[in-house]
């Protein structure tokens, strides 16, 4: 299983656009191969810095996903709509306690 977290921060007036990218792509994402579960998060007292948390069966389901139509088109549209650079981070969990 891995574990996916990306950062964007977006133009302030851009914020809605990227939300309905998201709104128009989450359930495709969210059904792709290898997609165990997905969330879009937003910084407190910052709505223009949000993070996708994914989870993923393996980093070669997530390489697929990468790789797809789906992710370009996505992306494609996304990109457009940033404030400052992405940054990504892919985390394989170590220990965990709780019922989450």
């Amino acid at each position: 299983m891995l574990k996916r977290m990306v950062k964007m921060t977006f133009q302030e007036e851009r914020i809605a656009d990227f939300l309905a990218i998201f709104e128009s792509s989450k359930i495709l994402i969210r059904q792709f191969p290898g997609c165990q579960h997905l969330e879009l998060l937003c910084l407190e007292g910052q709505p223009e810095v949000m993070f996708t948390f994914s989870i993923w069966e393996s980093p070669e389901a997530l390489d697929e996903y990468r790789h797809s139509e789906l992710f370009k088109s996505t992306w494609s549209k996304t990109k457009l709509l940033f404030a400052g650079k992405p940054e990504a981070w892919s985390m394989n969990l170590i220990a965990t306690t709780g019922n989450y």
